[in-house]
């Protein structure tokens, strides 16, 4: 699993695009899309123009989803 600085993804509170994408099993490129697409929600994070996810947010946002 990806790391960056020793902090394990499962304890971050914010995963890039990339990370996001490993740790949910999920594209790159489909999470880009749920991310603009649900600009303004409380799981996106933009730094600038860089997307982050907050993790437990996002967890919240698929327990809810039934597609992607």
């Amino acid at each position: 699993m990806y790391e960056d600085k020793g902090v394990p993804l499962w304890k971050k509170y914010s995963l890039s695009i990339r990370e996001a994408a490993e740790y949910y099993g999920i594209g790159e490129k489909k999470l880009r899309s749920i991310a603009y697409e649900n600009r303004g929600e409380d799981f996106v994070l933009e730094i600038g123009s860089h997307l982050r996810v907050k993790r437990k947010l996002f967890e919240r946002f698929l327990d809810n989803t039934t597609s992607l």
